[in-house]
C-alpha cells in the first residue's frame, strides 16, 4: 500500500465558529501507525471527529483518497455505551458487521466465525454470552476492539483507548494495533502517555491547535517541541473567532 490515506488542505476545525485546529496542511501515508499528541485542548479529538466527517471544517478540507466512509472505524474517547442495556458481548461485537449486513440483515456462518475469532483475538473467549454490564473496564475496551476488528476497516481512529484500564489489557490491545499495522492498515491513535508513544509508535503528530511537528517520533517529541506546544496552548485565546492566516 502506498500514497496518502488522508490529506489536509489548509484545514481549520472548530465549534460555534471558534477554531480548535488551525491551518493544517499535509497528509498521512497509507499504512502509517501515527500517534497524535499534544496538551489538553490541543485539538486532538477534534481532528479525529473531522476525519470521520462528524465535524464540518470551518475552512479548508479533509480528503480520504480512494476510501469510502465504510472503510473508517472510529473509537471515541468515551464510548457512548449504555452498560445497563441487556446485550451480550457477541451481539455487540456483531454490530461491526452492520455496514455489510444492514441493520436488519442476518448473520451468515462466515460472519459468526469472524465475530468469534475477533472475540478470541482480544482475549474474551468464553465471554460471548456475557451481558456487557457484567464486564470490567478493561474487558469492555477489549470488546470494543473486537468490534473494530469485525469492521475490517482500512483506516482506524482511536481516541485515548488506554485510559483507566489495566496494564495487561493495554499490552494486549497494543498487540491488536501492531496487527493492524502489519496488515498495512492506517492507524491514528490519540495518546497522552509519551513513554508509550516512544515505545510503540514510529510516527507522531504533535498538535497545539496548530502543527508543532510531524514525523519520526524521537524527533517530534523533543524537549523543545514539547515546550513550544505547551506555550502555544497557554497563550491561546478561547474567545478567538475563526481566523485567516495573513501573508
Amino acid at each position: 500500500m502506498s500514497g496518502a490515506a488522508i490529506r489536509f488542505d489548509n484545514l481549520t476545525l472548530g465549534y460555534d465558529r471558534h477554531p480548535a485546529v488551525h491551518h493544517l496542511d499535509g497528509e498521512v501515508e497509507a499504512g502509517s501507525l501515527l500517534a497524535i499528541c499534544g496538551p489538553n485542548g490541543a485539538g486532538k479529538s477534534t481532528l479525529l471527529k473531522g476525519i470521520t466527517g462528524a465535524l464540518i471544517p470551518l475552512s479548508g478540507s479533509i480528503t480520504l483518497p480512494d476510501m469510502k466512509i465504510r472503510d473508517v472505524a472510529y473509537l471515541p474517547q468515551a464510548a457512548d455505551l449504555d452498560k445497563d442495556f441487556p446485550i451480550t458481548v457477541f451481539d455487540l461485537v456483531a454490530m461491526g458487521c452492520w455496514r455489510r449486513c444492514g441493520l436488519f440483515g442476518g448473520l451468515s456462518r462466515s460472519d459468526s466465525r469472524v465475530i468469534n475469532d475477533a472475540i478470541s483475538a482480544v482475549g474474551l473467549h468464553g465471554f460471548e454470552a456475557r451481558i456487557i454490564g457484567t464486564l470490567s473496564g478493561g474487558q469492555l475496551q477489549r470488546m470494543l476492539f473486537a468490534r473494530l476488528l469485525v469492521q475490517n476497516a482500512s483506516l482506524i481512529l482511536l481516541d485515548e483507548p488506554f485510559t483507566a484500564i489495566d496494564s495487561k489489557t493495554v499490552t494486549d490491545l497494543l498487540g491488536v494495533i501492531a496487527r493492524w499495522h502489519k496488515e498495512q492498515r492506517t492507524v491514528l491513535v490519540v495518546l497522552h502517555d509519551l513513554d508509550l508513544v516512544r515505545s510503540y509508535f514510529p510516527q507522531t503528530l504533535l498538535l497545539a491547535r496548530e502543527v508543532i511537528a510531524k514525523g519520526e517520533t524521537t524527533s517530534v517529541l523533543s524537549p523543545e517541541n514539547l515546550r513550544r506546544a505547551r506555550s502555544m496552548i497557554e497563550a491561546f485565546d478561547s474567545e478567538a473567532h475563526a481566523c485567516a492566516r495573513t501573508a
